[in-house]
């Protein structure tokens, strides 16, 4: 799926680095095609936390990369080395994806890539990064925003999250999936969840829904309201409510609506069934309610993303490896 470069420096946050690392460097079982080429280009040996690194090419490498992740930045008080920064905008100018983690912001915003544009960072430095760059539609309150070519995420879990998001919009979910459980992860987190809950979710043997959300997994295809809900979980609609925001941050509706969402993103990536098997297999009913909850979730049509994401996983006619596919528009 071409090449992935880390762009490194001395003052990079070991933990995002490792991150990408694991997420790029590693092909999960059975996949259908190539993985990544990843590579780490940097201005030389560099410093990331306690660690030492040595690149393999360096900095004006990043053009010819297809993908640019920059790890976050440890001192945002600093300016983010100009040949860095100079390297990421030359990067984007040759048509790479470039994404951020935590405070990697930092160094897209200094090469000018988020102007005009929402973007995010870890939610401790998300005011910092708004005074410092006014032109920057910054949101503290998301795991991560894809603008398409440029992206961002939180700190620290959210960089898997994005990692994760990129392998999927590349692979396609099953890939996604099988890669997140090689890492023991969640395979996917909504980029729109809010970065943290301000009551501490319960620890799992105590957890309150723990066994309704399988529950609610098993009947998708089948009409569900709140108060079925409320009823399987043997409390009230507004108790029922109270635990939803402490443990996932939203609502009942909106958690049973993503759910339906996802698994409509399965069938339409893995099946050849019509929008209306899908709308009635997901709980939809009609193919009209899909397309309006899957288009203002996802961003784009059912069957806008099945030609993407079925011509990404999908091998090719002579059996060889996955097409590449055009970009998913996204919101």
């Amino acid at each position: 799926m071409g090449t992935v470069a880390l762009a490194v420096t001395d003052g990079m946050l070991h933990f995002e680095l490792s991150v990408a690392y694991e997420v790029f460097g590693s092909a999960p079982d059975d996949v259908p095609g190539p993985w990544y080429d990843l590579v780490v280009c940097g201005p030389g040996a560099v410093r990331a936390g306690r660690f030492r690194l040595e690149p393999d090419h360096g900095l004006d490498r990043l053009p010819d990369a297809d993908t640019v992740i920059v790890p976050g930045w440890a001192d945002i008080d600093q300016e983010p080395p100009a040949e860095l920064v100079d390297a990421v905008r030359a990067a984007h100018e040759a048509g790479a994806r470039v994404a951020s983690l935590c405070t990697g912001a930092f160094v897209l915003a200094a090469a000018g890539l988020l102007d005009g544009r929402r973007a995010t960072t870890h939610w401790a430095h998300t005011h910092v990064l708004a005074a410092r760059y006014p032109q920057v539609t910054v949101d503290p309150d998301v795991l991560y925003v894809d603008n398409g070519s440029v992206l961002t995420s939180a700190g620290k879990a959210a960089a898997m999250d994005l990692c994760l998001h990129i392998v999927r919009l590349d692979h396609g979910s099953s890939v996604t999936n099988a890669a997140a459980r090689r890492l023991v992860v969640p395979p996917h987190r909504d980029g729109g969840q809010a970065q943290f809950v301000t009551t501490p979710a319960p620890a799992p043997e105590s957890h309150p829904l723990a066994e309704l959300f399988p529950w609610v997994i098993e009947r998708l295809d089948q009409p569900m309201t709140v108060e079925d809900l409320a009823r399987q979980a043997r409390m009230s609609s507004r108790n029922l409510g109270r635990h939803f925001r402490s443990v996932t941050g939203t609502t009942p509706l909106q958690w049973l609506v993503t759910q339906r969402i996802r698994h409509a993103q399965a069938l339409l990536e893995t099946t050849d069934d019509s929008v209306d098997a899908i709308a009635a297999a997901t709980g939809m009913g009609t193919a009209t309610t899909l397309r309006r909850h899957f288009h203002r979730t996802v961003g784009v049509p059912p069957d806008a993303y099945r030609r993407t994401f079925r011509s990404r996983v999908r091998p090719g006619p002579d059996g060889g490896p996955p097409g590449a596919g055009p970009a998913a528009e996204r919101p």
